[in-house]
């Protein structure tokens, strides 16, 4: 029962942060693009009024104008509309998963236990943990420090630029050398999106409110809160491709139990930027396709990298046995071990038996889990069939068994490559 309240749990945070997510990046999408998109009014009555820019559009069976004021409107109305909650809950909800997933099982979720840093290889559950949370906070105030002392009147912001894309190749580097290749993609995504929720926090609406305070005292607002909080919405608008690129790839095992994963991040973390820039472009009017282009080459740079190898086929072992995690020892049957067609079935599914389907069952005995992991059952021939080349990928990179917790042998490992699936 205990684990099934976990899963559900599981379920409705997720479902929280997904829809505070959506309104939150659509509508920093939407601000990105109006203010791109206007244009100078051409109403001397609008000019009069301090209208900056305008825009005209059609949504729904109706017609919009919205007006963007560079000085104090006329009338500034008590209802104005903030947007902060949505960036809010979005972390909040986000961290809860991280918490519920990875905090309450750090030796299993976080700890890279094939790290060649020995420190990080053989850290306990809550060192991981410290480690894990150290991460996120450096990460927001390497990241505030470099825009406060690089560009701190937003005059510099093209070097800010490359020093941000700097910082995010060593947060890749250096989050897959301490964490396990799941966790290290979804702390580097995490350190992006919690500098973009910060940012809200702790320079966007308090520089928004400072500016407001100031406009109902007969004051002009003080240009320096108007030009931090654009930087810093610029900052988000170019981390939200690569952070939810980076959220969901804890999907897809491929991307994450790569030798050169940090590369992988880094390819997709500025193609996502790239992409991104393109539309910015747009709404200016200004078609850009070579960054896109350059996005889409980074990518299959990626799709390249991460290919799996192509190497023939590896006999099956003279003899194949396993030995359980309690260590007794289960021969696998002897006329199928002595084969010199390949690996067997019947042999790959003793060391599923005895090294995984204490989770990837349709019944898991694993305290954590209420139901299979992603869905992926290994506890009958045909489900070990139906997933051979997944299992393949994720034993030779030794992702899997998590923390190799069923002490999975290398000969183990070689007889899964050496089998052809069949």
């Amino acid at each position: 029962m205990e684990a099934y309240l976990l899963e559900f749990g599981n379920l409705l945070i997720r479902w929280l942060h997904v829809i505070a997510a959506i309104a939150w990046l659509g509508e920093s999408i939407y601000f990105v693009m109006l203010d791109n998109g206007l244009k100078a009014p051409e109403s001397e009555a609008c000019k009069k009024k301090g209208v900056f820019g305008e825009m005209w559009a059609v949504h729904g069976g109706g017609f919009y104008h919205n007006q963007k004021y560079a000085t104090s409107p006329e009338d500034l109305p008590e209802d104005l509309h903030w947007s902060f909650w949505k960036a809010y809950t979005t972390w909040l909800s986000g961290f809860g998963l991280f918490t519920l997933l990875y905090l309450t099982n750090p030796s299993f979720y976080l700890v890279n236990h094939s790290s060649s840093w020995e420190w990080a290889a053989n850290m306990t559950g809550w060192q991981a943990n410290i480690a894990a949370l150290t991460f996120l906070l450096l990460g927001w105030v390497i990241y505030n420090e470099l825009c406060k002392r690089i560009s701190p009147n937003m005059t510099r912001d093209g070097l800010l630029s490359v020093a941000v894309g700097i910082m995010m190749v060593i947060v890749a580097y250096l989050s897959t050398q301490i964490f396990s290749g799941r966790a290290a993609f979804l702390l580097t995504g995490a350190v992006m999106a919690t500098a973009m929720s910060a940012n809200v926090f702790f320079w966007i609406i308090p520089g928004q409110r400072r500016m407001v305070n100031a406009m109902k005292a007969g004051e002009t607002p003080n240009p320096i809160d108007g030009l931090r909080g654009r930087q810093r919405s610029v900052h988000n608008t170019y981390f939200t491709l690569p952070v939810v690129l980076l959220m969901l790839s804890n999907h897809y095992s491929f991307t994450f139990t790569h030798e050169l994963s940090w590369v992988i991040m880094v390819l997709f973390i500025f193609a996502g930027a790239l992409i991104r820039q393109y539309f910015v472009l747009m709404h200016r009017g200004q078609k850009r396709p070579g960054y896109p282009i350059a996005g889409v080459i980074l990518i299959l740079i990626a799709v390249w990298i991460g290919a799996p190898s192509t190497k023939p086929a590896v006999k099956a072992p003279a003899q194949s046995s396993v030995t359980t995690a309690e260590g007794a020892e289960v021969a696998g049957n002897e006329a199928q071990a002595n084969s010199t067609e390949g690996v067997t079935l019947a042999q790959v599914e003793t060391v599923m038996e005895h090294r995984c389907v204490q989770c990837h069952a349709a019944n898991p005995t694993h305290p954590s889990f209420a139901a299979a992991p992603a869905g992926i059952m290994l506890d009958s021939p045909k489900q070990i069939k139906l997933q051979a080349g997944h299992i393949q990928q994720v034993v030779a990179s030794k992702y899997m068994p998590l923390g190799n917790l069923t002490q999975m042998t290398d000969e183990e490992r070689a007889l899964i490559a050496a089998w052809n699936g069949e």
